[in-house]
C-alpha cells in the first residue's frame, strides 16, 4: 500500500515532536519535508538520521515555508500538518487556503494525540499568546513546589535552532551549560532565570527521552510552555496565562484559544498595568469558553538592579525579542520601568540599527521605541551589540530575562529589569497547595 505523503509545517518545536510521536515509525505515512517559519536561520537544515529513524535513512529536508506551494506540487504531498503556534486566525486561514489551493489537505492535530504520559505528577504552564508571563508564572510555581518540600524539574518547550543531532537531550543545571549548548538569546531568556533559582531545566528535540531523564530526578515535572502552544506532556493541572494588555487576543489566535479551553486554572496577569475594562473583557471572554476553570488575578511586578541611574537619563529600551516581534506587544517591561523610575528621553534604536537588527525592524514595521533582543546566532548578537553601541543614549534599560552583560560588550551602563508574578489574594497558592498535596500522596 502506498504511504500517504506528508509535509509538516513548523518552527523547530512542535513539528519535530509531532513527527517523533506520530510519524517516525508509522508505515502509513511518509514525511517528505518539513517547512520552517517564524524563526530566522532554521530552514535549509536536515532532520538527521539520529532523530528520523530507520524509515528515513537520509533524514528529512527542512525548507523555508515560503516554498510550501511549490513543494506540495513537486513532492506530491497529500497532507500538510500545521505544527507551530501563535498564529492569528487570519494568518492561519491564509495558510489553509495556500495548502488547499495547491491540492493538499490541511490538518490540525489535537494536542491529545501527541501527549507523552509521565510517571510523575505534571503541572503545565501555557499562555494564550507569547509574552503573557508564562516564564514568571513557571518560576513562581517551581519555587512554591520546592518550598512544599518537593523536587521540581522544569521541561521547557523546544527551541532547537542549532545542529539537531547535538540537541537530542539538553540538561541545564549551571550557567556554563548555556555556553556548552551554544544557546541563543531566546533560549537563555527562558533557561537562565530557572538556573539562577537553582532548578534543573531540560529541553531539546526528543521529548520522550527528555521526559525519561527528567523523571529520574524529579518529584514533580513542570512543563514551561512556549508561545501559545499546548504541552507535549499530559498534565494533571494545566495553568494558562492571559494578558489584558492584548485584550481580545485570547479568542483570535491559534492555538491560544484551544489551550484556554483546556485549562484547569486561568491566570489573568499584568492586572497592575492594564485597564479595568480590559481585565474584565479577558475575564468575560475566558469564562464564556471555559466555565470549569478557576480564574485568578495576578500582578506582574518589576524591579531594577540599579534604578537610580535611570532617573532623568536618555535611555535605550531592550525588550524580550519574541514578545514585541511576532507577539505584537507594543511595549514591555523596559517601557514600564522607564516610566516608573523617571527616565528622561527614550531613544529609538531604529535609526541606529545595523545588519540583521535593521532587517528585523523592516520585517516588523510596528516595532516602536523598544529594541528587540534578537540573537539566534553569533552574527545577530554582534549586530545587537553594534546597534546598542551606536545608539546615542546614556543608559540601556534591559528587560530581556537573560543577562546581556554576559553576551555583549557595550560602552554604556546596563540596568537589568526583572519581573515577577505577584498573585492578588491567596487563590493561586490555594490551588497550588492542592496540587502539591495530591502529588505527595502519589
Amino acid at each position: 500500500m502506498d504511504r500517504k505523503r506528508v509535509i509538516i509545517i513548523g518552527a523547530a518545536g512542535r513539528d519535530f515532536h509531532m513527527f517523533n510521536v506520530m510519524f517516525r515509525d508509522n508505515w502509513d505515512y511518509e514525511v517528505v519535508a518539513f517547512t520552517a517559519a517564524q524563526i530566522p536561520y532554521i530552514s535549509e537544515r536536515i532532520y538527521p538520521l539520529e532523530l528520523s529513524g530507520s524509515l528515513y535513512p537520509g533524514g528529512i529536508q527542512i525548507y523555508d515555508e515560503s516554498a510550501l506551494q511549490r513543494l506540495i506540487k513537486d513532492l506530491k504531498a497529500e497532507v500538510c500538518v500545521m505544527a507551530y503556534s501563535d498564529l492569528s486566525y487570519n494568518v492561519l486561514g491564509d495558510k489553509i487556503s495556500i495548502v488547499n489551493a495547491a491540492g493538499s489537505d490541511f490538518w490540525l492535530i489535537a494536542p491529545e494525540k501527541t501527549y507523552l504520559r509521565s510517571k510523575k505528577p505534571v503541572i503545565g504552564i501555557c499562555g494564550v499568546r507569547t509574552g503573557v508571563g508564562k516564564s514568571q508564572t513557571a518560576r513562581y510555581i517551581s519555587k512554591f513546589i520546592r518550598n512544599f518540600g518537593l523536587r521540581a524539574v522544569v521541561i521547557r518547550h523546544p527551541m532547537p535552532y542549532g545542529i539537531l543531532k547535538d540537541q537530542v537531550v539538553e540538561r541545564f543545571s549551571k550557567l556554563s551549560d548555556l555556553d556548552k549548548y551554544k544557546t541563543t538569546i531566546e533560549e537563555r531568556e527562558d533557561y537562565e532565570p530557572h538556573i539562577k533559582n537553582g532548578f534543573v531545566v531540560y529541553a531539546g528535540v526528543d521529548y520522550a527521552k527528555i521526559l525519561e531523564r527528567a523523571e529520574k530526578e524529579a518529584d514533580i515535572v513542570i512543563w514551561d510552555g512556549g508561545n501559545n502552544d499546548a504541552p507535549f506532556i499530559k498534565t494533571d493541572v494545566l495553568v494558562v496565562v492571559a494578558d489584558p494588555l492584548r485584550a481580545g487576543n485570547e479568542l483570535t489566535y491559534y492555538p491560544g484559544e484551544t489551550v484556554a479551553r483546556m485549562a484547569d486554572l486561568i491566570i489573568i496577569n499584568k492586572v497592575n498595568s492594564a485597564s479595568k475594562e480590559d481585565v474584565e473583557r479577558v475575564n468575560r471572554d475566558l469564562s464564556e469558553i471555559n466555565k470549569e476553570a478557576k480564574v485568578v488575578m495576578c500582578d506582574s511586578v518589576i524591579s531594577a538592579d540599579n534604578p537610580r541611574i535611570i532617573k532623568g537619563a536618555r535611555v535605550l529600551l531592550v525588550e524580550d525579542g519574541p514578545t514585541i516581534t511576532h507577539g505584537n506587544m507594543r511595549f514591555g517591561a523596559a517601557t514600564v520601568a522607564a516610566r516608573e523610575y523617571g527616565a528622561g528621553e527614550v531613544v529609538n534604536a531604529k535609526r541606529y540599527a545595523v545588519g540583521s537588527i535593521k532587517d528585523t525592524y523592516k520585517k516588523y514595521p510596528l516595532l516602536g521605541n523598544e529594541l528587540p533582543a534578537i540573537g539566534y546566532n553569533i552574527r545577530q548578537i554582534k549586530d545587537l551589540e553594534a546597534t546598542i553601541n551606536a545608539t546615542d543614549c546614556d543608559v540601556v534599560v534591559s528587560a530581556t530575562p537573560t543577562d546581556l552583560k554576559r553576551l555583549v560588550n557595550v560602552d554604556k551602563p546596563i540596568v537589568q529589569i526583572s519581573y515577577e508574578l505577584s498573585p492578588i489574594g491567596d487563590a493561586l497558592d490555594t490551588e497550588l497547595k492542592k496540587f502539591a498535596e495530591n502529588a505527595k500522596d502519589k
